[in-house]
């Protein structure tokens, strides 16, 4: 079969497509023919060598796919071959083996895909969607004003829609864009402001009413997490989440005054450590039934063949792209 892989640290060229053996499933598995593998941003911090988690190398990446069941393990049951699932690989709290034409995996992991999603849809419902699905459920906007950072981006186009469905009073999208802004609008947000321009603060400040919004959902990282805490409303509360803001993180003691005497709050969010299997299945299942009921939008911001990997890494480093990137056979 084919795989992308790297063998050492390095830019988007150190992705070189190979020839490996197949794997081939244990007792319990199921052997997996790829239809579509997610892009994450996690995914290039790896490459780089910037991830929390070194990878031993070679190292195949990808921690999603969707696709078709070619065969059984020993013992499986009740997994018919053919079948189109989804493979949360994440949850078994592993990062690597998406970027190949098959993988296996847990029986008990899989999710039914329905016959009118389709396996590209499925990869913008996985991590992002469950990441943007639990973050609404552990921190509620019902009745809020919120602010979603990086609005058209994976998690973030979904969490615009997800805080309306749950009752948010008003969303304000944030991202690098007027287009990118007018995407976030089109998906529900109320209002849009643009935290590469200086005096966006306010803009956001004003978006809110005057106080600042009431919640942040910021995985922007850098300088916008603390013009976040700027931003952010007495009593508010900034939800901190994503890969890049593991990169770069400085509060000191300016920051710290302010959310003593403004009584705000600072939330971590990471999926992983919340996800049970039940929760994982259930949480597809419903973020599945919402956008086959075109209840949810789904935005695929780009499709690409598996052997260039490379280019979805550039396409993604580069901060231009809207929705989630796909990688396909």
């Amino acid at each position: 079969m084919r795989a992308v892989q790297f063998s050492r640290f390095g830019g988007a060229d150190v992705l070189e497509t190979v020839e490996a053996a197949t794997p081939k499933p244990g007792p319990g598995q199921v052997l997996v023919r790829m239809r579509a593998a997610g892009v994450n941003f996690a995914e290039t911090l790896m490459r780089q060598n910037k991830y929390a988690v070194t990878p031993e190398l070679p190292a195949i990446p990808g921690t999603e796919i969707a696709g078709t069941v070619e065969s059984l393990g020993d013992g499986v049951s009740g997994v018919k071959l053919g079948s189109r699932v989804a493979v949360p690989i994440f949850a078994t709290g592993s990062v690597l083996g998406g970027y190949a034409d098959y993988a296996v995996a847990d029986a008990g992991l899989l999710v039914p895909l329905p016959d009118t999603l389709s396996f590209e849809a499925a990869m913008a419902l996985m991590i992002q969607g469950l990441t943007a699905l639990y973050l609404v459920k552990h921190i509620s906007p019902n009745g809020k004003t919120v602010l979603v950072s990086a609005a058209a981006g994976g998690v973030g186009s979904l969490l615009v829609q997800l805080a309306k469905r749950a009752g948010a009073r008003t969303v304000i999208a944030a991202a690098s864009t007027t287009d990118k802004l007018d995407f976030a609008r089109l998906l529900g947000a109320d209002k849009g402001v643009d935290y590469t321009k200086s005096g966006w603060v306010e803009e956001a400040r004003a978006a809110s009413g005057g106080a600042g919004p009431d919640i942040i959902y910021e995985s922007a990282g850098g300088l916008v997490t603390k013009e976040c805490l700027e931003a952010l409303a007495p009593q508010g509360e900034l939800v901190i989440y994503g890969a890049l803001n593991i990169q770069g993180f400085e509060f000191g003691v300016p920051e710290l005054i302010g959310i003593i005497f403004k009584n705000q709050s600072v939330t971590g969010f990471a999926l992983p450590t919340l996800l049970t299997p039940e929760g994982l299945k259930s949480g597809l299942a419903e973020l599945f039934d919402l956008t086959v009921r075109g209840e949810l939008k789904v935005t695929i911001g780009g499709t690409y063949p598996l052997a260039r990997a490379a280019d979805a890494h550039r396409a993604l480093e580069g901060r231009g792209t809207t929705g989630k990137l796909v990688l396909v056979p």
